[in-house]
C-alpha cells in the first residue's frame, strides 16, 4: 500500500488526456478507466495502477499493430473510434470489484492482491493473443473441435497466438512480483491468466458467435474465470 502524493494524479489525468485524444477510449471510457484506476489503486497501490497500466498500454499497442493485414478479418468497432465504458468495465471491472472487496476485507489481501493480478493477465492474454494472433498466426483452429477455422472469428484460436498471450500473462506476473516480492503467485497468475484466455475463446466459440452473449460479458467473464482459477489454486496449495 502507497500514499498516492502527487503522482496519482498526474498518472490518471495523463492516462485520460492521451486515451482521448489517441482516440484509444471514448470520453466516458476513459473517466471510467479514472475511476476504476483509483479504487484498484487503494486496494493493490503502485503495482495494481502499473497492471492496469500494462494491460491499457499493451493491447492498445497490440490492437494498432500492422492494421492493414487485419483488415480482411474481423477487426472490432473499438480500434476505428475507440473503446467504450462497457468494455472498459468488461476488461477492468473484475479487479476492481477484488479491490473492493479487499479494502472493505483486508485480511483477504493475500487472496485479492493475485486475483488482481491473475484478472489483468487474462485481460492481456486475450487482447494480445487475438490481436496479434491475426498477424503472426498461420494456421487457426476451432478451439471446440479444432477444425480449420477463419482467422478472426469468435472462438478461433492459433499456436502462435496463444503463445503470445501467455507472454502476456508472463508480463503481467512480472509486475505483480516486482510490486509484492516473488512467490508462487507468479506462476498461479500465468497459469490463470492462460486458462482465462482459453475460457475466452470457448465462451466465444459455444455463444458469442451464435449471437447468445456479446463480446462485453465474454470479456467479463474471462476475468472472472482467472480470478476464480488463483483462487482453487490457493485453496489446493495452501491451508489456512
Amino acid at each position: 500500500m502507497f500514499n498516492s502524493g502527487i503522482f496519482l494524479p498526474i498518472i490518471i489525468i495523463s492516462g485520460i488526456a492521451y486515451s482521448i485524444l489517441a482516440k484509444k477510449l471514448t470520453v466516458l471510457a476513459a473517466f471510467t478507466g479514472a475511476i476504476l484506476a483509483y479504487l484498484i489503486f487503494i486496494a493493490a497501490g503502485y503495482t495494481g495502477v502499473a497492471m492496469m497500466s500494462t494491460f491499457f498500454i499493451l493491447g492498445s499497442a497490440a490492437t494498432s499493430w500492422q492494421q492493414h493485414k487485419k483488415r480482411g478479418f474481423a477487426v472490432k468497432e473499438e480500434t476505428k473510434k475507440g473503446r467504450n465504458a462497457l468494455q472498459v468495465l468488461a476488461n477492468a471491472g473484475v479487479p476492481a470489484i477484488a479491490g473492493i472487496v479487499m479494502v472493505c476485507y483486508p485480511q483477504l489481501a493475500y487472496l485479492m492482491l493475485p486475483a488482481i493480478a491473475a484478472a489483468f493477465a487474462s485481460a492481456t492474454a486475450d487482447t494480445l493473443s487475438s490481436e496479434l494472433g491475426m498477424v503472426y498466426g498461420r494456421r487457426f483452429f476451432n478451439i471446440i473441435n479444432f477444425r480449420p477455422d477463419r482467422c478472426g472469428m469468435d472462438g478461433v484460436i492459433s499456436l502462435e497466438g496463444t503463445l503470445i498471450g501467455i507472454a502476456g500473462s508472463c508480463i503481467i506476473a512480472i509486475v505483480y512480483v516486482l510490486g509484492f516480492g516473488w512467490n508462487i503467485n507468479f506462476f498461479f497468475i500465468v497459469f490463470a491468466g492462460t486458462l482465462g484466455n482459453l475460457a475466452d475463446s470457448i465462451l466465444g466459440a459455444l455463444f458469442e458467435r451464435k449471437g447468445i452473449i456479446g463480446n462485453n460479458l465474454v470479456n467479463f467473464l474471462n476475468t472472472l474465470t482467472a480470478v476464480l482459477v488463483v483462487w482453487l489454486l490457493h485453496a489446493l496449495f495452501f491451508t489456512r
